[in-house]
């Protein structure tokens, strides 16, 4: 089984928030089926205020 890209969930090292590319982000202006890479990179973690730079790939397995 393949990851997409928009099923590629990212890790905020900072707080630990997950990104789900299904879900974006709406509060922060994201909307939902938003793959990461296309996230304004002025974006900051809605938890923590980290940059999106903070944020590395999650693998859940």
């Amino acid at each position: 089984m393949s990851t997409t890209i928009l099923g590629q969930k990212w890790m905020c090292m900072a707080c630990g928030d997950i990104y789900d590319p299904v879900e974006g982000d709406p509060e922060g202006g994201i909307p939902p089926g938003t793959a990461f890479e296309d996230i304004p990179d002025s974006w900051v973690c809605p938890v923590c205020g980290a940059r999106k730079s903070d944020y590395e790939p999650y693998d859940e397995d």
